[in-house]
């Protein structure tokens, strides 16, 4: 069930054409295109800077984008609301560029989704894709939605999810919420998009949206980053607040940036991270934040020592080869790779983080619908008693057993509780990740994200194999997922990760992997996969930064490329073997 009109907002199609409720897609006005829907901040940037394009625009493109793909035609499911306000948001931005014409504020007009877990004190809802938690919106802004307002983002709408990010019941399904139904893949529509941050991810690789935000307690950001083609942050928890964010843990909550490319998430991980006086993790966070587009180095790869976690590949021979892969081309890059290095202590701190889970989401939650007074339920019981009494509609697949597992839990004073959190740390962090880094005196470690998208599977929930992100959510440390390969038209990526406040190295490493790979490929919406399905043609998207001339003219020859010659900088084209070209109006774009 997608919401598109809710309490008198305007409907998507008349918000595209800032028109009557009444008009529809296909009878309102066309939007200008956009000269690639594709191209990342800094193109976007500088043809605005230019007047080649508007921030009204840009934002128009992407919404009839999303009533052409996402509402209807393959129907990804991945924008959850519009936000009714974004055409007006995008021409305030406009003003505010015509009225300091020299100023270079990078985010500017760039529009973002977030995740249906962050609250915005506007006309949007927050429901964490619960239909309990419908009706009255949030009455603030969470920090990172008035940091992305602050550093002049279009906050488009808000992204479907997996409901409660995952963490109702041990059968779910990622992708799918009560109130936004499946989020599909847009790869392969009957596979994954992963989750929690499900929409999130999907809208962005679909060409939805230039960047997005996600959350992640244990793989919500990286796993929809991989399964989906694009690139995600998971920063050090205590980098980036979590005031407002709709929670499960605050031991290893946090929010993170989900692009197309390493430098529009460190782009976006610069505007977002910063100390918070309402969030106390965050008390160091001044500290280390800085602009992380410093590191963007094309050659951030050179002399860098990574070591393989062999301990955390095996369940995929195809994801494997693709990592072999990955680690031939990091050290033609000049990378010293350490390959096997032990990871202590892996599967050892499974039950303790659980425990520290069920534990923090029953205190953490209740915490939260405090702040919330019009909403329906004001507690974990009350939410359980909401879903039982609205079983046919929230519960219709899969159970609550998480929720009735968290409310027998006892208060954080509890020796469990505290046992549970130092041991999962501890195993997962000092002596874990930290004693693997220091043995081998590396800058990293790398293993596959996880292996290929599986088919969705409502009735028995998620089958996934394996993945490489989980110590590093544990230890409450950064890791990044970049884009590696396709296993039969569906992406694998390859994950980093390192110790706390480590994000400077991570983005500097990853962004010399996708420079020296560039495996990033449009998805093409493919309904299934057959034996016979190839993996998708080259579509280079490189993004070193770009000359000021390169971006001058859509027919321009730095805005094409071939095999042989690279793509111009921080721009995307398409092959020629597509069906749409990067002058392509929106809407009819691929």
């Amino acid at each position: 069930m997608k919401i598109w009109v809710v309490s008198g907002f305007l409907a998507l199609s008349a918000l595209a054409a800032d028109a009557s409720p009444a008009q529809t897609p296909a009878s309102a006005p066309a939007a200008t295109p956009v000269p690639n829907i594709y191209a990342s901040i800094p193109v976007l940037q500088q043809r605005m800077h230019q007047g080649q394009l508007s921030a009204e625009t840009l934002a128009r493109n992407f919404i009839m984008r999303i009533a052409a793909k996402d509402q209807s035609g393959p129907n990804v499911n991945a924008v959850l609301e519009i936000n009714p306000d974004a055409l007006e948001i995008a021409r305030q931005r406009d003003d505010q560029r015509a009225a300091a014409p020299d100023s270079h504020a990078p985010l500017l007009g760039i529009p973002v989704l977030l995740k249906d877990n962050i609250d915005t004190g506007d006309r949007m809802q927050t429901t964490a894709g619960s239909l309990a938690l419908a009706g009255p919106p949030a009455p603030r802004d969470a920090t990172v939605a008035l940091k992305l307002r602050a550093a002049g983002m279009v906050l488009l709408g808000k992204t479907n999810l997996s409901e409660w990010a995952n963490f109702r019941s041990t059968h779910s399904s990622s992708g799918w919420s009560g109130r936004g139904g499946l989020t599909r893949n847009p790869y392969v529509l009957n596979r994954t998009a992963c989750g929690s941050s499900s929409g999130s991810a999907a809208a962005v690789a679909a060409g939805f949206v230039t960047v997005a935000i996600g959350t992640e307690t244990d793989g919500s950001v990286i796993c929809p980053s991989a399964a989906n083609g694009i690139v995600g942050i998971k920063p050090t928890v205590g980098l980036v607040s979590r005031a407002g964010i709709i929670p499960i843990s605050h031991t290893q909550d946090t929010a993170g940036p989900m692009a197309r490319t390493v430098g529009d998430a460190a782009r976006l991980l610069t505007a977002m991270a910063g100390s918070d006086p309402q969030d106390p993790a965050t008390r160091e966070a001044d500290l280390h934040a800085t602009d992380y587009t410093r590191f963007l180095d094309p050659q951030g790869l050179r002399g860098k020592r990574i070591g393989v976690v062999r301990g955390l590949t095996g369940y995929s021979p195809a994801t494997d080869r693709i990592l072999d892969q990955a680690i031939a081309a990091m050290r033609a890059a000049g990378a010293i790779v350490v390959d096997p290095v032990k990871l202590p202590h892996l599967n050892e701190y499974g039950a303790a983080e659980f425990t520290v889970l069920l534990y923090e989401f029953k205190h953490d939650l209740n915490a939260y619908l405090a702040t919330r007074p019009r909403l329906k339920v004001h507690s974990l019981a009350d939410l359980i008693a909401y879903n039982k009494a609205h079983a046919d509609t929230e519960m219709p697949w899969f159970g609550q057993e998480l929720f009735l597992k968290a409310e027998t839990m006892g208060p954080l004073t509890d020796k469990g509780y505290i046992d549970a959190r130092q041991k999962a740390h501890r195993l997962a962090g000092p002596e874990g990740i930290d004693a693997a880094l220091t043995a081998q005196h590396l800058d990293a470690l790398v293993a596959p994200t996880q292996g290929p998208a599986w088919v969705t599977d409502l009735v028995n929930g998620d089958n996934d194999g394996g993945n490489g992100y989980g110590t590093a959510a544990v230890a409450g440390y950064p890791s990044i997922t970049v884009p590696a390969g396709f296993v039969h038209g569906l992406p694998i990526g390859v994950v980093f990760f390192a110790g706390k406040w480590s994000e400077p190295t991570l983005i500097g490493i990853a962004y010399g992997f996708e420079q020296h790979t560039h495996a990033r490929r449009r998805p093409h919406f493919f309904p299934s996969v057959l034996e016979e399905t190839p993996d998708p043609p080259p579509s280079v998207e490189h993004t070193t930064n770009p000359a000021p001339a390169q971006a001058a003219s859509a027919n321009s020859p730095s805005d094409a490329s071939a095999p042989g010659n690279p793509a111009p900088a921080d721009s995307t084209t398409t092959p020629a073997s597509s069906s749409s070209t990067s002058d392509a109006p929106i809407p009819t774009q691929s």
